[in-house]
């Protein structure tokens, strides 16, 4: 039977229609996570063992994030022509990572002191026990001086082949400073970074159509190992770190937003497929360079994005900074230790230092938890074993929320510091400028006068899509 001979009242869907739907990377993705979640369910053993599918996609995207983060500060900082200006976006980052993180974590404290998720449960220490636990949850924990030097790496190319963001973040800037004092001399590598940025974005774009995989993988394996039933015991903690995640993103960041003249809700729909990616694999790593695209294709300047984003992801980790002040304290809650004011505000201290080693990667915030519960000694480090089976089902929570956060910092430095096109990024994320699917141009096309001051531009970088 044909198209045309379907029994009368039979609604079809034009199969072009099907397509381009099928043909988004958010649709795949959504559709990726759903099935990982059948199968897991269905089959936990099989949905176990597809953790490497998720593994894999994320160690492909993480494979690009450190040249990534290079080429695209060291041109930010080379093209820009005040160099004092680099030192002011770093500057203005900073001071509002640590606003917007303390206000994620106070508001955690007052949730849970609220709703006391851990009181009643009367849970004996001497019955608990750290056997099962990561090895990085049980072992020795930097100290201050010890993070800030590990951000200097043992060699300057040793930098961009680690794990770490910071380094990486340190090496850009002084090689970007140095392009920039080197006049005439800089400008053939500047320009030859940017050109190596737009292959890095086109390699980028293939290895994102993998990401349905990934995330099919990963809810399968978080599914089938933990099991839905693993919810029920710790319900209300879960729910109501969920619940204060949302309202922290819809109140708190939502109000940034606004102050800034944009809207979030929009903004939300602008990196539905980041958020979905982030869903399906916990990690915010695996869309830093989507993320990095798409807030430059919205108008903020390339060194804004490129020193504010990267920061980001170990500075303003608002959706870790809750998760710290609702899981500690629910700990000392179901061990039955009555935490004063001034302890719970010593632990909050102590988690403004430990959550800023908390990289966007899966568990990462389980071993900021341990780090702070190593560090004060309120809560024993073994009561961990209390929340690590469920730890999973709120890791999703902590990295949409960071990503959320870091997303509206850039926009909100980017306007602070008059490097943000205002009218491009509403039209942006009404959807009247779509983001475009394949790579744009080099933006340079003629070799500047370093004597000259060049004008921010906002032209839409290389798509990650």
């Amino acid at each position: 039977m044909s198209r045309n001979d379907a029994a009368p009242g039979t609604v079809t869907a034009p199969p072009g229609r099907i397509r381009r739907m099928l043909s988004h990377l958010y649709i795949q993705c959504l559709i990726g996570v759903l099935l990982g979640a059948a199968v897991g369910w269905l089959w936990p053993s099989v949905g176990a063992d597809l953790k490497p599918l998720g593994d894999g996609f994320i160690a492909l995207v993480k494979m690009f994030i450190a040249p990534v983060i290079f080429c695209t500060v060291v041109h930010g900082i080379a093209s820009m022509g005040d160099a004092r200006a680099v030192g002011r976006v770093g500057l203005k980052a900073l001071v509002y990572f640590e606003v917007l993180t303390t206000v994620a974590m106070v508001i955690g404290l007052v949730v849970v002191n609220v709703v006391k998720p851990g009181s009643g449960l009367h849970v004996d220490v001497s019955t608990l026990s750290a056997k099962g636990l990561p090895p990085e949850a049980t072992g020795a924990h930097e100290g201050f001086a010890e993070f800030v030097l590990a951000i200097i790496p043992a060699t300057l190319v040793g930098a961009l082949t680690g794990n770490e963001i910071l380094p990486v973040l340190l090496v850009s800037v002084l090689f970007g400073f140095g392009l920039h004092a080197s006049g005439e001399a800089g400008l053939g590598i500047a320009r030859g970074i940017e050109k190596f940025s737009t292959v890095l974005f086109t390699l980028i774009r293939w290895i994102m159509r993998l990401a349905p995989i990934g995330a099919f993988g990963s809810m399968a394996f978080t599914i089938g190992n933990y099991g839905l039933g693993t919810l029920r015991h710790l319900a209300l903690l879960v729910g109501s770190f969920w619940l204060t995640a949302l309202l922290f993103v819809l109140v708190v960041l939502g109000g940034v937003m606004r102050l800034n003249g944009l809207r979030l809700l929009p903004f939300l729909r602008y990196i539905k497929e980041e958020l979905l990616i982030v869903l399906g694999t916990s990690s915010t790593e695996s869309v830093l360079p989507r993320m990095m695209a798409k807030l430059q294709h919205a108008g903020a300047s390339k060194p804004v994005v490129g020193i504010t984003l990267p920061a980001g992801y170990s500075f303003n980790l608002d959706g870790t900074a809750i998760y710290l002040t609702m899981s500690s304290v629910f700990l000392a809650q179901a061990l039955g230790i009555d935490l004063s004011l001034t302890q719970q505000l010593t632990m909050l201290a102590v988690m403004l230092l430990t959550s800023k080693g908390a990289a966007g990667v899966t568990g990462s915030g389980f071993i900021a938890l341990a780090a702070t519960l190593s560090a004060v000694p309120h809560v024993p480090v073994a009561a961990l074993a209390l929340i690590f089976g469920i730890d999973r089902f709120m890791s999703e929570a902590r990295a949409l929320t960071s990503l959320v956060g870091n997303g509206v910092a850039t926009l909100a430095v980017a306007r602070w510091e008059g490097e943000l096109d205002e009218d491009r990024a509403r039209a942006v994320l009404r959807g009247e400028i779509s983001y475009a699917p394949t790579p744009a141009p080099s933006a340079v096309t003629a070799e500047p006068d370093p004597k000259e001051t060049p004008a921010p531009t906002h032209a839409p970088v290389p798509a990650a899509n």
